[in-house]
């Protein structure tokens, strides 16, 4: 398994500009639901996918805690969009899909210099160094591509590797754990907490392989990608790539998480399937004490710890 390592003291600064002279802050939701095509452009536009932000994000770039570590699910300007890219300083660490790794580093004297890809399935450790550490075990993140579909197999899916329409994409396992301290073996690192986040995915064959992969394995929290995403538009829904209230019913009984918090659901214009859909199905399969739902700036925290006996 390929490491790579973070350091906690750094102040983990993301961005390598400054804010303009503008307010740092959005405005709320309900003021200005469509934002403007500034410098940068905040609009998802990649390929023949398109669609306009209609809700703001909680907060601007320049505003969040320190990052030290980026994963990206896929190339498209609705999880990454323009501004952010161009903000965002060059050895920020990123781990993603091969063919985003290829745009991320294709960029000249600009490209971006701490890029890892993961398959399907293969795994990165991040070890957390820490000057302060005083146990023989110190923190890690070990992170695992999943799978995820945009395009539904078939002739669509065929179609889309010749167009490149649609870029390919993953979710991913984030486990949060330990591993001894400077001793880098294989196998070498204890889960705390795993995280599910599905990414933009449509419900595939290949998603009911991860109960097999972690069966007697508990998955604490899934990050659900909801919204049914609909190409052109929902008002001509030719092609849906990311799941709508009924595949997420259905992969919430597959993976069986502990908690589930449905995300990515009403950014843009493109979404079909509002989360009061997917409300109702939760409510009809008895799954409500599963569920969270969060409103922008909502935080649900959560807590692990080790025993350490060394």
């Amino acid at each position: 398994m390929r490491r790579i390592v973070v350091d906690a003291e750094d102040p983990g600064e993301p961005t390598r500009d400054h804010p303009s002279k503008h307010p740092s802050k959005l405005r709320e939701a309900n003021e200005t639901k469509v934002h403007p095509k500034s410098s940068g452009g905040e609009d998802g536009n990649i390929f023949f996918v398109t669609g306009t932000r209609v809700t703001n994000p909680a907060i601007d770039l320049h505003d969040i805690p320190p990052v030290h570590l980026i994963l990206l699910s896929h190339y498209h300007a609705d999880h990454f969009d323009q501004k952010v890219e161009g903000s965002l300083t060059r050895d920020i660490p990123i781990i993603t899909t091969p063919h985003a790794k290829g745009c991320l580093e294709s960029k000249g004297d600009d490209s971006f210099t701490k890029v890892e890809a993961l398959d399907t399935y293969q795994s990165m450790l991040v070890e957390i160094k820490s000057n302060g550490a005083t146990s023989k075990k110190e923190p890690a993140i070990k992170v695992t591509a999943m799978p995820g579909e945009h395009v539904p197999p078939g002739p669509l899916s065929t179609a889309n590797d010749i167009l490149k329409a649609v870029p390919p994409t993953n979710g991913c396992m984030v486990e949060l754990g330990h591993t001894t301290q400077y001793h880098h073996v294989e196998g070498d690192f204890e889960t705390n907490y795993r995280i599910y986040i599905s990414g933009d995915t449509l419900m595939c064959d290949e998603l009911k392989e991860i109960p097999k992969i972690y069966a007697d394995q508990k998955i604490d929290l899934m990050l659900i990608h909801l919204g049914g995403t609909t190409i052109p538009s929902p008002h001509i829904p030719l092609l849906m790539v990311t799941m709508d209230a009924k595949q997420g019913i259905e992969l919430l009984k597959l993976v069986c998480p502990d908690m589930t918090i449905p995300i990515h659901y009403d950014d843009y214009d493109v979404f079909l399937s509002p989360l009061s859909d997917f409300k109702k199905a939760v409510e009809e399969a008895g799954l409500s004490s599963k569920v969270v739902y969060l409103d922008r700036k909502d935080q649900y925290k959560f807590k692990t710890t080790w025993t350490d006996s060394s």
